[in-house]
């Protein structure tokens, strides 16, 4: 285990839900979509069936992915010098948006975890590096591409 990867123990069950669904009900998607396509005939001109084979080659990619993140993984606890109430490695932060007064929660990860989208930032992005160690009143000011921003944390759980 030269380099672990590391994650939240809820982002290592989340790696374990996905592999499971991938070799499983996905799996089973892509075989079937792929035997449908067979059926049509001719496969140098079938584009159902090239898709399909690609398909199939992103699965197994990923579920190689997901099986040598799984066995390299090391979960990543509250660091037992943290202070009580201070943000950490999974920490959910509600944050008050300084300049447009608009409120949201985020939960700090590690990289491999972070998805935006889902409110997941990760510990080493500016955000969550301006948020370490911080507690509920803290104001913060994280750099961006399009000037600082300024955020007060309103509350840590």
């Amino acid at each position: 285990m030269a380099n672990p990867i590391l994650l939240t123990a809820e982002g290592l069950e989340n790696l374990k839900k996905e592999l499971e669904f991938l070799k499983g009900p996905e799996r089973r998607r892509i075989a079937d979509a792929i035997r449908e396509a067979k059926a049509h005939g001719d496969l140098r001109e079938n584009a159902a069936y090239h898709e399909a084979k690609l398909n199939q080659s992103r699965l197994d990619s990923r579920i190689a992915e997901l099986e040598r993140a799984i066995q390299s993984a090391k979960v990543v606890e509250r660091p037992e010098d943290a202070h009580e109430g201070s943000i950490h490695l999974g920490s959910r932060v509600t944050l008050l948006d300084l300049e447009f007064e608009d409120q949201f929660s985020i939960t700090l990860v590690v990289n491999f975890e972070a998805d935006p989208a889902n409110e997941k930032i990760s510990i080493s992005s500016p955000m969550g590096e301006a948020l370490l160690g911080k507690i509920a009143g803290d104001e913060v000011e994280v750099a961006a591409p399009q000037g600082a921003s300024r955020y007060r944390i309103l509350e840590v759980a």
